[in-house]
């Protein structure tokens, strides 16, 4: 699938090259992401607030709402709505389960367990954009582990997609592919760009 769309981009889109701060990167990839995602009815749009999704309606198209306006941020909903299926990209929030931060040794438990993969895929992500990524265990005041094993998973979950154990969702590729195209010449990521190390 092309990066394209059936709307044009317009003529005087920035390159990324020349972006030099957070707020014009997010406008860049707010623009991006709905030019290359718009046969999906779906857009990227900044929140105040905490992350959220939103289904279409009759009216208005599936909301890809992120926490105040941070480039990561909008990155790892991405990553979510990059897993979920069809079915899930019809539900509020993709249907996910989620404590708040506070949770016991067992919701931690299960919350490192969801997030391996969408945080596997936002680091291809950030690494495609050429930024820094952590992992985020989400729960500074509640237990849990000290995030070693599941630094350990995601960066095992990544080779998994390079090696292809482990195929990356269509629409997780292609993003890639586009923003490879947009901001790396086409060059495409590559396995050693990755290390455990790198997550400390």
């Amino acid at each position: 699938m092309p990066c394209t769309s059936t709307l044009s981009m317009p003529d005087n889109a920035p390159a990324w090259s020349l972006l030099q701060t957070e707020v014009e990167q997010v406008d860049w990839l707010i623009l991006h992401f709905n030019h290359w995602f718009s046969h999906h009815n779906v857009i990227l749009v900044r929140g105040d607030f905490e992350p959220e999704y939103f289904p279409a309606t009759a009216e208005q198209p599936a909301r890809i709402q992120f926490a105040h306006g941070f480039f990561n941020s909008a990155l790892h909903e991405i990553s979510h709505w990059s897993i979920a299926g069809e079915k899930r990209r019809l539900l509020p929030d993709l249907g996910y389960w989620y404590a708040p931060d506070g949770r016991n040794a067992e919701q931690q438990a299960l919350f490192e367990q969801v997030e391996i993969k969408p945080q596997a895929i936002e680091w291809l992500y950030a690494v495609a954009f050429g930024r820094k990524f952590r992992v985020s265990l989400d729960n500074l005041t509640g237990e849990g582990s000290d995030g070693r094993q599941f630094k350990d998973n995601v960066y095992a979950q990544v080779q998994k997609y390079f090696s292809g154990e482990a195929k990356l969702p269509t629409d997780a590729a292609h993003f890639i592919q586009c923003i490879c195209k947009a901001t790396r010449q086409g060059n495409m990521l590559k396995l050693h760009e990755f290390s455990r190390s790198a997550l400390d």
